[in-house]
């Protein structure tokens, strides 16, 4: 059976939520694939000593700050990560090539960023044969190196062509960029059942009658939700605060002229974004497709605070019509009345296919890969065989992919 190893973090959702999602549809079409969730940090740090000296995780911290909105000054911060990385790159490679060398797996999977090029190094020395691929998780590849590294055997799955064509100018090889139809979204998003909008709206303790938003900060939460259902105050509002519990406390204690409710983590989000007639949230590309899929123009923000990564998604939001950016919950108000006449958000039909199904595409991709890199040290096999006192002319490099990103 073919053994696929699927490398993410805790550092925000985005990144398990995808690995899970695939692995969900990978089990779904009954792949002969054996699917491995590995975690960077154990890899890394197999025996926790990080966690033992300092009482919690490296993601724990950045997660804290999501929740508490401490998120200004990252562009910095992840210059210094990024330099870091380069000087540990060494003693990185070691560690998780030991990790693969008691198990190699046929394919690696990353869906994390920064750390492409130690993945890709210690994926060569413990398992040469299996191809590298990375699947972003991000709209755009911003800064530069965040997810693209030229000069190493990477495939690149992108969501976007804006991506796509970052991949080309870094120099991969147009066989090596693959271009899906968007962002990777959990299944749960696609056949989904009917559902009574206003009696649902009625158990959450809301008027049927009213428009309504949901408030979606991914599985953490953000303090700024409190200063949101604020500035709000009129407007009726599903408030869902994931993991953070105090949050999910200040927010049922909040005096507001309209109703709200107040949701904490659930595995169906799907369901309370389809009671809901326009998105607030911050512009992370999960959610943000998550609301495009699902027909609900956005309302995000696009200031000091805005991480580096997601810069592009403003961009992206605008360019797609989709939605509107402000600095700072004061302009909601206004905004929202002009969201809410102009923009228009297709969603997706409920009688045929929806515009997005990264997720069922990426495995054909995966596929795709393996299948290629086979046929190539197959063929290196048989022209080493036909020919044996010349040099193998099989590429060293696995795997190359067959899909034309122009697609």
């Amino acid at each position: 059976m073919t053994t696929i190893d699927f490398v993410f973090f805790n550092a925000g959702g985005g990144h398990r939520a995808a690995a899970l999602a695939l692995q969900e549809v990978i089990a779904q079409q009954r792949r002969p694939w054996r699917v491995r969730l590995v975690n960077l940090v154990d890899m890394v740090d197999p025996r926790a000593r990080f966690q033992r000296s300092l009482g919690f995780q490296p993601e724990d911290f950045y997660n804290l700050r999501l929740a508490r909105g401490w998120t200004a000054g990252l562009a910095w911060e992840l210059k210094l990560l990024q330099g870091a990385i380069r000087l540990g790159h060494r003693w990185m490679v070691q560690r998780i090539s030991r990790h693969w060398e008691a198990s190699p797996p046929d394919l690696i999977v990353s869906l994390v960023p920064n750390f492409n090029r130690v993945l890709h190094d210690a994926g060569r020395r413990a398992a040469p044969r299996a191809p590298f691929v990375t699947v972003m998780t991000d709209i755009a590849d911003l800064p530069p190196h965040f997810w693209i590294e030229p000069g190493i055997a990477q495939h690149v799955v992108c969501g976007s062509g804006h991506a796509a064509a970052q991949a080309r100018r870094a120099g991969l090889p147009p066989d090596r960029v693959w271009l899906t139809s968007g962002m990777v979204l959990r299944p749960s998003f696609y056949a989904l059942p009917p559902i009574d909008r206003l009696a649902a709206r009625r158990s959450l303790g809301l008027d049927p009658s009213r428009p309504t938003g949901v408030v979606l900060f991914g599985g953490h939460g953000s303090a700024q939700m409190l200063d949101i259902a604020r500035a709000l105050d009129d407007v009726q509002l599903v408030l869902m605060c994931g993991h953070n519990e105090r949050l999910a406390v200040a927010l049922r204690s909040l005096q507001r002229s309209a109703a709200h409710a107040v949701v904490g983590f659930t595995a169906d989000v799907p369901h309370y974004l389809r009671l809901a007639d326009f998105f607030v949230g911050k512009p992370g590309p999960g959610s943000l497709s998550e609301a495009a899929h699902l027909g609900l123009p956005a309302l995000t923000f696009d200031n000091a605070a805005t991480m580096p990564q997601e810069r592009y998604n403003l961009q992206w939001l605008r360019g797609e019509g989709l939605g509107q950016a402000v600095r700072h919950p004061g302009e909601l108000r206004s905004a929202l009345r002009e969201l809410l006449h102009q923009v228009a958000v297709p969603g997706p039909d409920p009688t045929g296919q929806p515009a997005n199904r990264a997720v069922f595409e990426i495995p054909e991709i995966l596929a795709d890969v393996m299948t290629v890199a086979q046929a190539r040290r197959a063929g290196g096999r048989a022209r080493a065989a036909a020919v044996p006192s010349a040099p193998s002319a099989c590429d060293p490099r696995p795997g190359l992919g067959a899909l034309d990103a122009s697609r």
